[in-house]
């Protein structure tokens, strides 16, 4: 309830006159008004000015957009800096707190770029470290408003640096034993420093056009290795999706903080409740349209994206990390109103095939997944892992290990459906058979093995066709190679897979959303919702 000021009626009593001398209380209550209002007005008129005519909110416009009004329970306001300037800098330039996000609990920080540029200090690292350990040991989601330049000077200059209240054992994540949380962080200005750690944290990171996010800001970079950037070549959307850094972008402020919500929408406060269900709806596109959206030839493309809307609820596709490894489609969905990951190639980007990029991603996907308790769905079409020099120097072995490794020990339900083609180490890597998926399917046109036929054929009979061909000529070579590939296509169709039981079953392409929907519920079946990674990021 809000409290009474000075000068107000207060227990039935008439307030004394406004000439009338002050008790101890009102001129102490007088001081707190005063405080508040100071703290509340951030950098003051001016910089809020400015700030506005840069196209941004302030950190408590922000603040308001996301939480549900009223439920703002704000900490830390009346902090201040160690080191105090003749400017006043309210909050140490952050802003602490906790309020419901569609009726959820939910811990905030936000940096305020109106005082100081937002910029990190003891005081306010020691703020943001209270306001996460709260959040870890309650159990509620971490939202992250991020607008900072890096650390302060003379602030952190020296010794000081290396006093910093920053704790990374609690900064990072839970190291006491108590469940993980969702970390969602929204980039919206400049991000650097403190900011940008921020968003390394988090599960989720969307960002604004206009902003940036990079460990050290252009001013740091130039004098310190000689490379002049603009903020948004250093770190801009372009540079940070293909990093990795940002799962999604965004046109505007609003649209970003919407992405946050929607984000935490499919996933439970902690690792140690279950996901929210929603009711089911129909998806976008009819399933019976699956067998038309997949050509049957290996190598014409398509759209993966058109089989996710017709397996997923209708507006429940939220893409993640599209910019990053784009070869492999990361979504978070609903299907019968579960939520749960998708995982599965794009055909339109160089065949589907996974390279280091797209396993690195997958890696982190299937992460999050597996610790918020969300069933994943993997859809193969993959003709392979990408090789060659470029793919090992890109540490293409070690990610591979790294992936197949962490879907291996996933603890949440995972259902897997070769659509199309699933060969060699992509198909295991995609949540094949040695994974251990809880089931496996594939349509009656998947074609499955080691390697595709065309290529299977010039590696294992290439001296015996070049032989023929030195003997009787291209048209016996020819033919000879047509027979064995035709034999090779034979024992990639999926029905000698489903007799022997590397398949639990050959599916119509129309039953997919179906065959999916059921075997997660039996996965499940009635064993608590329980994850494969209770701890911290």
């Amino acid at each position: 309830m809000p409290v009474e000021h000075a000068g107000g009626r207060a227990n039935g009593h008439e307030a004394p006159p406004d000439d009338a001398p002050r008790s101890g209380m009102d001129a102490a209550q007088a001081e707190l008004d005063r405080r508040r209002a100071a703290a509340e007005a951030m950098g003051g008129e001016q910089a809020i000015a400015r700030h506005h005519a840069s196209g941004r909110m302030t950190v408590r416009e922000r603040v308001a957009a996301v939480v549900d009004a009223g439920t703002w329970f704000e900490i830390g306001a009346l902090a201040e800096p160690e080191i105090r300037r003749d400017k006043p800098v309210p909050g140490d330039a952050v802003v602490t707190g906790f309020g419901t996000l569609d009726g959820r609990r939910v811990g905030v920080i936000g940096i305020d770029a109106t005082a100081v540029a937002g910029t990190t200090a003891p005081i306010s690292m020691r703020k943001q470290g209270r306001l996460i350990e709260h959040a870890q040991r309650g159990g509620f989601p971490l939202v992250l408003l991020c607008d900072a330049d890096g650390g302060r000077m003379p602030d952190v200059m020296g010794w000081r640096f290396s006093g910093l209240p920053l704790d990374f054992t609690s900064f990072l994540g839970a190291t006491d034993g108590s469940p993980a949380v969702p970390r969602a962080a929204a980039v919206l200005g400049p991000s650097y420093g403190d900011s940008a750690l921020h968003a390394a944290t988090a599960h989720y990171v969307v960002m604004t056009r206009g902003s940036s996010v990079a460990l050290s800001g252009p001013s740091v970079v130039e004098p310190a290795i000689g490379e002049r950037l603009s903020d948004d070549e250093l770190g801009g959307p372009g540079a940070a999706t293909a990093a990795g850094n940002a799962h999604l972008v965004v046109d505007t402020e609003h649209d970003a903080l919407a992405a946050l919500g929607a984000f935490l929408s499919y996933l439970p406060s902690n690792a140690a409740r279950p996901a929210p269900v929603s009711e089911p709806v129909a998806p976008a596109r009819a399933p019976a349209e699956l067998a038309d959206v997949v050509p049957t030839g290996a190598r014409a493309g398509y759209d993966m994206r058109e089989v996710l809307a017709a397996v997923a609820d209708a507006d429940s596709v939220l893409p993640w990390a599209d910019g990053w490894g784009p070869s492999l489609l990361c979504a978070l969905a609903r299907i019968e109103g579960r939520p749960v990951g998708i995982v599965a190639n794009q055909p339109l980007v160089r065949a589907g095939a996974l390279d280091p990029e797209s396993l690195a991603k997958e890696h982190d996907f299937v992460d999050l997944c597996d610790t918020f308790g969300l069933p994943l769905v993997f859809l193969h079409d993959v003709p392979g892992l990408m090789i060659g020099s470029q793919a090992e120097r890109a540490g293409i072995l070690h990610a591979y290990e790294r992936t197949v490794s962490r879907i291996a020990r996933a603890a949440v339900p995972r259902v897997g459906v070769v659509l199309r083609k699933a060969y060699g180490g992509g198909h295991f890597a995609m949540g094949g058979r040695p994974t251990r998926p809880d089931f496996l399917y594939a349509w009656p046109t998947a074609e499955m093995g080691f390697m595709a036929p065309e290529t299977g054929i010039r590696t294992v009979h290439r001296r015996a066709l070049d032989r023929l061909l030195d003997e009787d000529g291209p048209e016996a070579r020819d033919a000879r190679a047509a027979e064995l590939t035709a034999e090779w296509v034979a024992e990639s169709e999926p029905w000698e897979a489903a007799a022997h039981l590397s398949l639990d079953d050959v599916i119509a392409p129309a039953a997919t959303r179906h065959v999916i929907a059921t075997s997660i519920e039996i996965a499940w079946g009635e064993r608590p919702h329980r994850t494969g990674h209770q701890g911290g990021r």
